[in-house]
């Protein structure tokens, strides 16, 4: 059986080529989040997971849950995915959709996970020096992990820069073992 994100990723190519040509990136990409947090609650998973319920009746509950959140191409999006079953699949389209989204404007997402809280003034300006070290604008989602000591872990795509005490006390026992 096909990896998820395989099966997904038609669906992503395909919601943002009909985006795009509407210019309405920023109204899928809400779109697109708010129907994977739908297929993500407990309940919607055991009605799309019923073999007894028909493809337009699972299609049906999440346009009703979202009522007025839709536009007509995402409901008749919607449609498609149930009547093909892929409604299962929603995050990794989300995710594959917002890979696109942000190829497209420029955009490189990091993930900084920080020894202790960051403030707003921090946060932007590493934010700063990140997108002049990488040219693009960047998009920080900040968690903290106490067990990096201090200082800060950045991924962004491929790349980590860990600046934890963590990371330098482990390089530090290396280089003695050396």
């Amino acid at each position: 059986m096909a990896e998820p994100s395989t099966i997904a990723r038609p669906y992503a190519e395909a919601a943002f080529k009909l985006a795009d040509e509407g210019g309405k990136l920023s109204e899928w990409s809400a779109a697109l989040a708010n129907l994977a947090a739908v297929a993500a609650d407990e309940r919607v998973r055991i009605t799309v997971g019923d073999p007894n319920q028909s493809a337009a009746k699972v299609a049906g509950l999440f346009i009703s849950i979202l009522a007025g959140k839709l536009s007509g191409d995402a409901e008749n999006f919607v449609r498609v995915l149930a009547e093909n079953g892929r409604l299962d699949v929603l995050d990794q389209i989300c995710d594959q959709y917002e890979a696109l989204k942000n190829e497209r404007e420029g955009v490189v997402e990091a993930e900084v996970v920080s020894a202790f809280e960051m403030d707003k003034a921090q946060v932007a300006d590493l934010v700063a020096r990140l997108e002049k070290k990488t040219g693009r604008k960047v998009k920080a989602r900040v968690s903290v992990d106490k067990e990096l000591i201090g200082g800060v872990k950045v991924v962004l795509g491929d790349k980590v820069i860990d600046g934890s005490a963590r990371a330098q006390l482990g390089a530090l026992e290396a280089a003695l073992k050396a």
